[in-house]
């Protein structure tokens, strides 16, 4: 099992409101996936021939995240395609859901410009995500 990703709000997150501004949750899924990626990948993995791009994102913001908050980011494994991935975060702060989001994304080789199917090692990794 892999631990979620802990965030710590930044006094630069929070917006004239005193919560996280809409938009630093899509860094916060970024962050997530680095996190994920990592554990489950290693470190020695070519993101250079078996990258990913972002395509699109979703979010549903059920409560506002205050600074004084410590959000834990959960990722999940949805569904794959031959080239897509379908991954969904869920942060949490003290256990409840505050915030939900859906990220698809292609897998791309940067060296030759072009989307590619996912790499069996990712997509088997990926499967130990399934909620």
């Amino acid at each position: 099992m892999i631990l979620p990703a802990k965030i710590q709000v930044r006094f630069s997150d929070i917006d004239v409101m005193g919560h996280v501004n809409n938009a630093v949750y899509l860094s916060y899924f970024e962050m997530t996936r680095v996190h994920y990626f990592k554990e489950l990948l290693g470190q020695d993995w070519d993101w250079k021939s078996h990258g990913i791009l972002l395509v699109r994102n979703e979010i549903d913001y059920i409560k506002p995240i205050l600074i004084q908050h410590t959000p834990e980011i959960h990722m999940y494994f949805d569904e794959a395609g031959s080239k897509s991935i379908k991954l969904s975060y869920e942060i949490k702060v003290k256990g409840e859901i505050y915030t939900k989001g859906v990220s698809v994304l292609v897998s791309y080789d940067s060296r030759i410009g072009k989307t590619i199917t996912i790499p069996d090692e990712m997509k088997v990794a990926l499967e130990k995500l399934k909620k």
